[in-house]
């Protein structure tokens, strides 16, 4: 309970970061209402409860608040837990203090990792970017805890270059018509956070999920083969799929070819 109640004070906290982002504005400062601008109480700001308390609606203009804000702060705190459970499931009370030092790194690195994907996510998928302020520390902030949690430098750098690499080639063939420069940064990113051979099972999924999703678009007529989606979103869902349940989802799949 918790981690849940820190995974929805987190997620209040990305979805101010994802507005600033979009209006370029900083981070410090009070949180406001979108459409009146008035600076929003405290009480007003309880993650998920106020959303409930106000029915949507803001105190002062009554304008609706969008479903995006309770939605975060519930994904983000379920995940948190799931992150929780991943990293700690296997200790007992004889476990070794550098285990359960290494499990705690563990499960900082992961909801870190997450609270970047879910920003990543959301950003592309309403404004269709995805930002270097957001990936460029994360691909540093990757290497580094993955390098101190074990990972082979040759590990990593190889996931980097196929996750990166994936989408420089489609760059390059479709001469910047398919896929964004943050598409391949985000790429390299994946890789640095999952390894080798993970990242694989990552793309793969993306894929997948993108394809469904273009599909029901097209027969629904909401979109059409010309028109763009928002990739970084559904790359950020499998690598959040994948950093639960990769090496499940990896050997069900082996499983299938053996």
């Amino acid at each position: 309970m918790i981690i849940f109640i820190f995974g929805l004070c987190i997620g209040s906290f990305l979805n101010c970061l994802i507005w600033r982002l979009h209006k370029k504005q900083t981070i410090l400062g009070r949180s406001y209402c979108p459409q009146c601008k008035q600076q929003i109480k405290w009480y007003d700001n309880i993650p998920l409860i106020s959303f409930l308390i106000l029915r949507g609606k803001c105190r002062n203009c009554k304008k609706k608040i969008s479903w995006q804000y309770p939605m975060v702060e519930l994904v983000t705190g379920l995940l948190f837990v799931l992150v929780f459970v991943n990293s700690f499931q296997s200790l007992n009370f004889s476990v070794s203090s550098f285990q359960f030092q290494i499990s705690m790194v563990e499960f900082l690195r992961n909801i870190i990792f997450i609270s970047v994907l879910i920003v990543i996510f959301v950003y592309d998928l309403r404004w269709y970017l995805i930002l270097d302020i957001i990936t460029i520390p994360a691909i540093i902030f990757a290497l580094a805890v993955n390098l101190y949690l074990g990972f082979s430098f040759a590990n990593l750098l190889l996931a980097g270059v196929i996750g990166g690499g994936f989408f420089l080639t489609q760059f390059l063939i479709s001469k910047g018509r398919w896929i964004g420069g943050g598409d391949i940064r985000l790429g390299a990113l994946m890789g640095l956070m999952l390894g080798y051979p993970i990242i694989i099972t990552a793309l793969m999924l993306s894929y997948i999920f993108g394809s469904i999703f273009g599909i029901i678009l097209l027969v629904t007529k909401k979109k059409e083969w010309s028109s763009q989606i928002p990739f970084g979103t559904f790359l950020s869902m499998a690598t959040i799929i994948v950093m639960l349940w990769g090496e499940q989802i990896l050997e069900w799949y082996l499983s299938l070819l053996l």
